[in-house]
């Protein structure tokens, strides 16, 4: 189950030439690689390209149809090792994941691959996760292109162009046998667009074809002493035959007038928020009208000697807009102008920012500097606006990331800031994942964070002295088994860690979109399920493992881990804490609610709240909770003046919050009630007798009052 259905997206995967797609960046991209004759797909899922691998998922019988593979990898690298089937054989092949983390993952296969070359064309999809609304480490694609002879694309955000890159890209990796990564920016996976689509093309050679028919070649192997050639290839064939098939099919694009003495050189991912900063500036309008030259390179590896001295030629100053450092293409520019003798002067960090996303604000101080310095009077200087952000942040306070109303993760962590008050503070080595909120308030767990699945590796340094605290690790059930059961656990068992690994099990990989695992408890069409993480973990070596399946039980979690971490059995402890994901639980299960209450059905949920006569707003059960649905209101009684806790209309009823005030011997003031749609005959009865008796008591108890005042 992913995050989204896309079975009425996927129809439009079947349109025809001349038909008009419309849709997302992502779903044109798809569509693109059908289009261009796609033998096999294959990727791990993560931001901002989640959505290739749901819709490829949910296209089954369409890549059935025509032949074409797709497989939801266990991890990047694996992902990665897949194109090794475009290297002997003329398959196109596609792969996808997010970066740089993916990459990074995946490094091993790409170098391997970029060294012996492809026959068949190998595009490597990058969801590029930069700037503000990034959620890893700041780098880019840019230098591992370049330091394993990769060509980049990076197109510019218009649907036509992008899935004329994607064509092309698998045209460029076949020219010049170089694999090929495309980089989609988040902006250019959401926007929505249109453009006439092509009919699906059948993969000329299919992966089941090439595996009946093997081809061997010992030149592509990279071992002594084709190694040591590979390099002189790449340099000497491949760069030359990629440079001429990026020239002569003029990837990149020019805008505006032909003649002016200065330019600008922008990463094709930039131009929309260039062109916006240029329409404010009264130098362009909507459609890209520019009034100044704009070389807008849609492959930013390698660069085209040609193109850069012809843009040039004839011009003072030309600014280059290139997130990120180092400035990769600023320095080269230098470096060609100047073999050129062109004196034209490269304009970047020295107006524009060294780090940080280029948003349309930051590329137009950029602008008004460069036009300042270059071409004074045509652009008006801009004025400050006083914005209201300082004055709001003095009032409002900072709402940090954290865990969903009702989320399974939630009481964990509880349940570990009370053994934390028995046993004291403990090192815990965090993963990557929803359970990464930790870190955050109100609970303030987590030390370290490594990569995704490396939570148990982590803490592998800490070693606990006779009687010493053991160290802790997190592991979510998508990292488990991306890498922790081998890189986490397995490492664990055979060097006799001494630690605590609790395994959150949640039931998918929740936080790329809830996609299925291996140890999901639903059944899958397509995939097989239902591999416990215990029998995995016990089949590695592990001793001490215990199974929870219901999170919510704090007192249980609690003693659990206060057990893991004061056992006398030596060696790794592992608890896996089961609960369904709450987003992808409501997704399933309020649908069938509605559906029943809507054909008459008992439908019955649970409702809960506190009792603002006996709470005494201590709010510990907020601090040791942190639901979204908790909140606090001013209290009632006029003769108290501290607020009280409340539980608003976005509760789940997941029963959380109760459970941690009873595990945490706090007050009795939460009370659960049932909320019946539909209710049966005896049902409405009883509701009218408790009505007219509760009505009753409520009367008497104001006239005993009225009495008393008088």
């Amino acid at each position: 189950m992913a995050e989204r259905s896309f079975k009425k997206e996927v129809e439009q995967l079947r349109l025809g030439d001349g038909d008009v797609f419309e849709g997302e960046g992502i779903l044109a991209v798809t569509k693109a690689l059908l289009q261009a004759g796609v033998a096999y797909v294959g990727g791990y899922q993560g931001s901002p390209i989640s959505h290739l691998m749901d819709v490829f998922a949910d296209a089954d019988p369409l890549l059935r149809e025509l032949g074409v593979h797709f497989e939801s990898s266990a991890s990047e690298a694996a992902a990665g090792a897949m194109l090794a089937a475009s290297i002997n054989y003329p398959l196109r092949g596609a792969v996808a994941w997010k970066s740089v983390v993916g990459t990074n993952v995946a490094s091993d296969a790409l170098s391997n691959l970029a060294s012996g070359g492809v026959k068949g064309g190998a595009l490597i999809i990058i969801g590029e996760d930069y700037g503000e609304g990034s959620s890893i480490m700041q780098e880019r694609t840019h230098a591992f292109a370049m330091k394993s002879q990769m060509w980049l694309l990076d197109p510019r955000p218009n649907l036509p162009t992008m899935v004329d890159m994607v064509e092309k890209g698998f045209e460029l990796s076949e020219a010049s046998n170089t694999p090929v990564m495309i980089e989609m920016r988040v902006r250019s996976c959401h926007m929505t667009g249109s453009f006439v689509a092509r009919d699906n093309r059948r993969p000329a050679m299919t992966v089941g074809e090439a595996a009946a028919n093997p081809t061997r070649d010992l030149d592509r192997i990279v071992l002594p002493p084709a190694n040591f050639l590979h390099e002189i290839e790449k340099v000497e064939k491949r760069w030359p035959a990629g440079q001429a098939f990026v020239r002569d099919n003029r990837l990149n694009e020019w805008f505006g007038p032909e003649r002016d003495d200065i330019g600008i050189i922008v990463q094709g991912g930039l131009f929309n928020t260039l062109n916006r900063a240029l329409e404010l500036a009264g130098l362009s309008d909507v459609w890209g009208g520019a009034k100044v030259p704009i070389y807008c390179l849609n492959v930013v590896y390698p660069i085209i000697p040609e193109e850069v001295t012809a843009f040039c030629a004839g011009k003072k100053a030309v600014l280059v807009l290139e997130e990120g450092q180092p400035e990769f293409i600023e320095h080269e520019l230098n470096t060609l102008l100047r073999r050129a003798d062109l004196n034209t002067r490269v304009v970047g960090k020295d107006v524009m920012p060294r780090a940080g996303e280029y948003s349309g604000q930051v590329i137009g101080d950029g602008l008004a500097k460069f036009f300042a310095a270059w071409a004074p009077g045509r652009i008006a200087p801009q004025s400050k606006v006083a914005t209201p952000e300082p004055e709001l942040a003095k009032e409002v306070p900072q709402r940090p990331a954290g865990f969903c109303t009702g989320c399974p993760e939630r009481p964990i962590f509880s349940a570990m800031k009370l053994v934390q008050k028995e046993l004291g503070e403990l090192h815990v080595s965090a993963d990557i994942g929803c359970h990464l909120f930790s870190i955050l308030p109100p609970f303030h767990i987590g030390n370290t964070t490594m990569g995704y699945g490396l939570g148990s590796a982590g803490a592998s340094a800490f070693k606990p002295s006779e009687g010493g605290k053991r160290a802790v690790a997190m592991m979510g059930d998508g990292g488990f088994w991306h890498n922790g059961l081998t890189s986490g656990i397995g490492n664990a068992v055979f060097n006799q860690d001494d630690t605590v690994t609790i395994i959150v099990d949640n039931g998918y990989s929740a936080a790329t979109g809830g996609q299925d695992i291996l140890s999901s408890r639903a059944s899958n069409d397509i995939r097989t399920t239902n591999h416990p993480i215990e029998k995995a973990v016990r089949g590695i070596g592990v001793k001490w493992a215990r199974t929870l399946t219901r999170t919510y039980d704090v007192a249980r979690m609690r003693d659990t881990l206060r057990e893991a971490l004061t056992s006398k059995e030596a060696g790794p402890k592992v608890i896996v804490a089961q609960s369904e994901c709450m987003l992808n639980k409501q997704r399933r299960v309020k649908p069938l609610l509605a559906k029943a209450a809507r054909e008459g059905k008992r439908v019955v949920r649970e409702r809960f709240g506190v009792d603002a006569e006996t709470c005494t707003g201590d709010h510990a059960c907020i601090r040791l909770s942190g639901c979204p649905s908790l909140s606090i209101r001013p209290n009632p009684d006029p003769l108290r003046s501290h607020p009280v806790t409340h539980i608003d209309n976005t509760c789940v009823g997941c029963g959380n919050c109760g459970e941690v005030a009873h595990a945490a011997v706090l007050c009795p003031s939460f009370w659960k009630a049932e909320v019946v749609i539909n209710p049966g005959r005896w049902e409405q009865l009883a509701h009218r007798f408790r009505r007219w008796v509760i009505g009753w008591l409520q009367r008497s108890h104001s006239r005993h009052i009225a009495a008393r005042a008088f």
